[in-house]
């Protein structure tokens, strides 16, 4: 059965959708389903810091995980639960050495048995949805049988919600970074995912830079994941309450949205942080408008100073014209 939230969500990115751009993300749309950086099971059995801390205000919130023992996967699982996560999902697409090291991410499509193991654990401790997002095929091993034949198992150990990240990864040769660009896109293959399994809750990742394309995939698929375009132009997210969920209540506008973040970074640096640590996930706010590269570049230039106070936010809002304040 597909929950609501799943129509649309942003994409676990490492460094990037950390809590305060969660939080952030959430003022702007209320329906988005919204992933943490993948952490893994080792980080949060022996990790000193608390990896699952989040803000009440990003729910709907999914926890991915990184991991490949299956009674490490199901203790943190419900950890997650416990802390009151809407989803755990399983990394079983990161390409890195490092990742590959750990046994985890995409060269777990070569040990669909595993990941089934893994994924029954973790059904077996805890009522939230358990889901995968995986790749269509890794190295040489992409052909469609290969894929329905991971899916399959994967889904007959209890998961019945997949996001498939439509490329391919190759484990030797490329960064992650040309992993994301490099491989061909094939949405196809989603498609025929779904064709198959329509039973299951199929969405799709990779190379979606905006709402159209969203809706012409949700003809197809049962969800929608952006990455990257989420991140750098967060006012996508603006459209995705009234296009893809039909909740036409007005939103924030950009300014509001910063005037929102004030007292949240205020109580960041109060509690030891720094207003860029917040700061530099909102310089995409104003992308095309008047004044908004100067936006972008008084942020850039102030936030990281030391003794900076949330007031940099005022500050940036001041260098914009009239007409990008009430956009």
């Amino acid at each position: 059965m597909t929950y609501a939230s799943s129509r649309f969500s942003v994409a676990p990115m490492l460094d990037w959708t950390d809590r305060h751009y969660r939080y952030m993300a959430r003022l702007i749309s209320k329906h988005t389903l919204l992933y943490t950086e993948m952490v893994t099971t080792g980080a949060i059995i022996h990790g000193k810091g608390d990896y699952l801390q989040f803000n009440q205000q990003e729910h709907p919130l999914a926890l991915q995980l990184g991991g490949s023992n299956p009674q490490d996967l199901a203790h943190c699982a419900k950890l997650a639960a416990e802390r009151g996560y809407d989803e755990v999902n399983l990394n079983v697409g990161c390409p890195s050495d490092r990742v590959q090291n750990g046994r985890f991410g995409a060269c777990l499509m070569a040990e669909p048995q595993l990941v089934a193991q893994c994924v029954d654990a973790m059904k077996q401790v805890v009522e939230i949805p358990v889901t995968v997002k995986t790749r269509i095929g890794i190295d040489e091993q992409d052909s469609y049988q290969f894929l329905t034949d991971f899916v399959g198992a994967v889904a007959d150990a209890g998961c019945s919600d997949f996001t498939i990240h439509a490329r391919k990864a190759w484990l030797q040769g490329l960064s992650p970074k040309q992993n994301r660009e490099i491989p061909e896109l094939n949405y196809q293959r989603a498609y025929d995912i779904k064709r198959d399994f329509t039973e299951l809750t199929i969405g799709v990742n990779g190379g979606i830079t905006t709402i159209e394309q969203c809706l012409e995939h949700l003809q197809q698929l049962d969800g929608v994941m952006v990455g990257r375009e989420a991140y750098t132009n967060p006012w996508l997210l603006n459209q995705v309450d009234s296009a893809l969920f039909d909740d036409a209540r007005q939103g924030l506008s950009r300014a509001e949205v910063v005037e929102q973040m004030i007292p949240y970074v205020a109580a960041h640096i109060a509690q030891g942080g720094r207003a860029n640590h917040i700061t530099r996930h909102m310089l995409g706010l104003f992308n095309g408008l008047p004044g908004g590269r100067r936006y972008r570049r008084y942020l850039a230039e102030n936030a990281h100073k030391p003794g900076c106070t949330a007031q940099v936010l005022a500050e940036a809002l001041a260098t914009l014209p009239e007409p990008a304040l009430t956009a």
